[in-house]
């Protein structure tokens, strides 16, 4: 049995998180922390965990935390894992790291889009990319995961076998992705997260220079072994959860042909499901799921693959992505505890 703490454990990636592990069989949580809710149990900050066992939130201490679990989770912001990921790899824990501080390898790209310097530099070329259908071997061996970004996951799980087959023509990528609100977090308290802002509305966001740019370009670079720059507009959509992706990409490739190369590429990845020509992904049915539900159709008049894909931001975007890891970092089958299909309706 593996000990987890979750620190940020009261916003929505670590109710989430707390969730899924609850019904994991082969962990127990031992910690959680969270500064709000310090000496409650974690229903008061999510009533639907009433009745559940779980030990009460506190302040996140190293020296505490340390002696309590054997792997954490830091889901309480960027910013944060930077800064207690190196004491608790020093006791010999393992790290996943949910938000974005070890997921770029450059670091002037991190205090370009995320506005601060790295604390933990040395960290970032141990720190393996925890996107599981590309990296497992990698995350299998590691002490330290950069849990992928929400948008970047359903844009690289899109784009994946397009970037590593050399079908499409890398330099003509472009990506439209549909999130709701969820993905801004918790604590989000500005008047743009407000349900009167949200609700019967449908905006742009951050174009042309949203954070997850820079993650989608690295891995999609690395699989395609050459430099690469897409266009990413993300858009706000009044729904609590669920990312749709529509990328675009130009290619010399068949229907045929991009139907093969697609389920040969995630024919062994269980999270991953290829739909059959004529559906399209619902974000409805991977609702609170770690699946991934993608399409692929050819324009045949303009020679332009169009892959869809669906994920909920807080399942595969998020927390069900960072139990995955967690299974292949403490060799459990990966599908362990996120198997159960989507709520409906």
């Amino acid at each position: 049995m593996i000990r987890v703490g979750v620190i940020g454990a009261s916003g929505y990636a670590g109710g989430e998180l707390v969730r899924y592990l609850i019904g994991h069989p082969g962990v127990q949580i031992t910690y959680l922390a969270s500064g709000t809710y310090a000496g409650k149990h974690l229903s008061a900050a999510y009533p639907s965990l009433l009745g559940q066992d779980l030990p009460l939130c506190e302040v996140y201490d190293a020296d505490s935390a340390a002696d309590k679990a054997d792997l954490f989770f830091q889901a309480q912001g960027n910013g944060i894992g930077m800064k207690v990921a190196p004491a608790l790899l020093q006791y010999g824990k393992k790290f996943i790291d949910v938000p974005a501080d070890f997921r770029l390898k450059d670091l002037d790209e991190y205090a370009h889009y995320y506005k601060m310097e790295h604390t933990a530099p040395e960290l970032l070329e141990e720190a393996v990319y925890g996107i599981p259908e590309l990296r497992a071997d990698e995350i299998a061996k590691a002490r330290l995961i950069a849990n992928c970004g929400c948008y970047a996951t359903g844009a690289i799980l899109a784009l994946a076998p397009v970037a590593a087959s050399g079908i499409g023509d890398m330099d003509s990528i472009i990506v439209d992705s549909k999130s709701g609100v969820s993905g801004a977090g918790r604590s989000k308290l500005d008047v743009s997260g407000l349900f009167c802002e949200v609700n019967e509305g449908f905006k742009a966001y951050a174009v042309a220079g949203h954070r997850h740019t820079a993650e989608i370009e690295q891995e999609l670079g690395a699989l395609a072994k050459k430099d690469i720059k897409v266009s990413f507009t993300p858009h706000l959509i009044p729904q609590n959860r669920g990312i749709l992706t529509t990328a675009y990409v130009d290619t010399g490739a068949s229907t045929d042909e991009l139907a093969a190369l697609y389920n040969d590429f995630y024919l062994d990845k269980p999270f991953v499901v290829i739909l059959e020509k004529g559906q399209q992904p619902n974000t409805k049915n991977v609702f609170g799921t770690n699946y991934c539900h993608i399409a692929v159709t050819l324009d045949q008049r303009t020679g332009r693959a169009i892959i869809t894909s669906a994920i909920d931001n807080m399942g595969k975007g998020a927390a069900g992505q960072a139990v995955q890891n967690m299974n292949l970092m403490c060799d459990f089958e990966q599908t362990t505890g996120l198997m159960l299909p989507a709520v409906y309706p």
